[in-house]
């Protein structure tokens, strides 16, 4: 089965069977009207505007894997990370990837460049989607917000095809 989107045949995605070649992380931290985003310089996205993140290791949870991943890419440490929401995303190349995004009010260190990854302290206002994944811009304001957002989405190579985002309301306070 197939869609149809803007003339050309999309293959469909059996998402209640779908199953991710690789699990990976994302974690925003924010600096009161500040969100530190990353040039990525390798890897998948790289040359894209994004938040640090990148694949969990054996064993490893994914909050450990958020916390590490920033360590590693912009040598500081989120304190008090907690979940966001879900991403899952198919490439028509065959690719999958479950991604857990986190975000963080605070940290020790100073970011610093590194061979991964340009450290870019962003106002929330002027967020540069035109430089980040399609996707980002439909579920990056509502982690800002404080909703908690599931996103499925379908890429050919940068090219968002298809999506489907679900967003709750945050929880009481």
């Amino acid at each position: 089965m197939a869609d149809r989107v803007a003339g050309s045949i999309v293959p469909a995605v059996d998402w209640q069977t779908w199953t991710p070649r690789d699990t990976a992380t994302l974690l925003f931290v924010r600096r009161d009207d500040e969100l530190l985003l990353i040039r990525k310089k390798r890897g998948l996205g790289a040359g894209k505007i994004n938040g640090p993140g990148g694949r969990l290791e054996p064993g490893e949870t994914p909050a450990a894997a958020a916390v590490r991943e920033v360590q590693e890419e912009l040598g500081i440490t989120p304190l008090d990370a907690f979940p966001c929401g879900e991403l899952s995303f198919q490439f028509v190349d065959g690719y999958s990837l479950h991604c857990h995004v986190f975000a963080a009010h605070a940290f020790t260190g100073e970011p610093v460049e590194t061979e991964e990854a340009l450290p870019l302290w962003t106002p929330v206002s002027a967020l540069p989607y035109d430089q980040m994944w399609a996707d980002d811009r439909l579920w990056l304001p509502h982690l800002l917000s404080g909703r908690p957002f599931r996103g499925r989405f379908l890429f050919d190579g940068d090219t968002m095809l298809t999506h489907e985002l679900m967003v709750k309301e945050p929880p009481a306070r």
